[in-house]
């Protein structure tokens, strides 16, 4: 069944490949800052209706809902890389929790809204997270703005009668990256011809998902599943591993056949960084019907052969 779709966020990182799965069978709206600028090819374009709107905008917001009247709503729209929401947290508090609210305020009765949280909402020592039974104690400013975000996903969800879908995301990985997060920064300096890399902390262990797989499990979670209106399920979406920084250059090692070392530069090393991060994933498998088709070793092969980087990415890591 051909569905109306808004996809907040849809020109980012995952939002791009979410809206390709969606576009052969569904009319898609992405909604965007275009703050990495419009990656979609031409035929892509031709197919999606692109309102270029900052969701801190309740006004634009409101009319794209009015006029587009979709049935789902994905929000992947965030300010989510942490060093950035940690020196401006106002900035990721209005992006991150207003924008969503205004997102979930201007639903049409009845509607899907899919938000995407992030794993980063779980205490830092305890892994795997579990959604029924892991503590909920985020560890920065980012993870406090995604659980800020989740209450009020709840609460107008009830309040509206919409069929509500938290989805927690863990750490995405592939082509196609917007933000300076450590995998990026590594396929950067090696591509460069550095075979010596300067790297923050390499001890921290992180559940890396796949980007296509990411998109796929919003996609599964915006259209299928039972989710009675008024209520809110909630899911994780990762790969039920995790993995060093360490134990990834192993990888790369054997991939590229490089001679790779690491020097530590104090000044990439985060202030705020947790020891484990890992995904509890058998809620989204048995709700959902979704499970991960990649592994670290394709995903990391996907990002070497084509890293694909949004240019004001390649732009931080050349002046980094």
């Amino acid at each position: 069944m051909k569905r109306r779709i808004v996809v907040a966020g849809g020109a980012g990182f995952v939002g791009r490949q979410l809206v390709r799965k969606l576009l052969d069978r569904h009319l898609v709206c992405v909604v965007d800052a275009l703050k990495f600028g419009n990656r979609f090819g031409e035929s892509e374009s031709t197919n999606i209706v692109l309102e270029k709107v900052d969701i801190r905008d309740w006004r634009s917001v409101s009319d794209v809902m009015e006029r587009f009247r979709p049935e789902v709503i994905i929000n992947l729209a965030a300010i989510h890389f942490i060093p950035e929401c940690e020196r401006d947290p106002v900035h990721a508090e209005e992006v991150n929790v207003l924008g969503t609210m205004n997102l979930v305020r201007a639903c049409p009765a009845g509607a899907r809204f899919v938000f995407a949280s992030s794993g980063a909402v779980y205490h830092p020592d305890s892994a795997p997270h579990d959604e029924a039974i892991s503590a909920v104690e985020p560890a920065d400013v980012y993870g406090m703005t995604k659980l800020h975000a989740e209450h009020y996903v709840r609460y107008f969800a009830k309040q509206r009668g919409l069929q509500g879908a938290i989805v927690r995301l863990f750490n995405v990985v592939g082509p196609g990256e917007t933000s300076p997060h450590i995998l990026p920064e590594i396929v950067h300096q090696l591509k460069a011809g550095k075979t010596r890399i300067r790297l923050g902390n390499v001890w921290p262990q992180r559940d890396y998902i796949h980007v296509e797989d990411a998109a796929e499990g919003f996609r599964r979670v915006a259209l299928y599943g039972d989710i009675p209106a008024g209520e809110t399920k909630l899911v994780n979406l990762g790969t039920g591993k995790q993995y060093s920084v360490s134990m990834i250059l192993d990888e790369l090692r054997s991939l590229t056949a490089l001679p790779i070392e690491v020097e530590h530069d104090a000044s990439r090393a985060r202030a705020v960084d947790r020891p484990f991060l890992q995904a509890s994933i058998a809620r989204i498998q048995a709700d959902f019907g979704w499970s991960p088709r990649q592994n670290i070793t394709t995903a990391l092969a996907d990002l070497w052969r084509n890293p694909d980087f949004a240019p004001s990415l390649v732009e931080q890591l050349r002046n980094r």
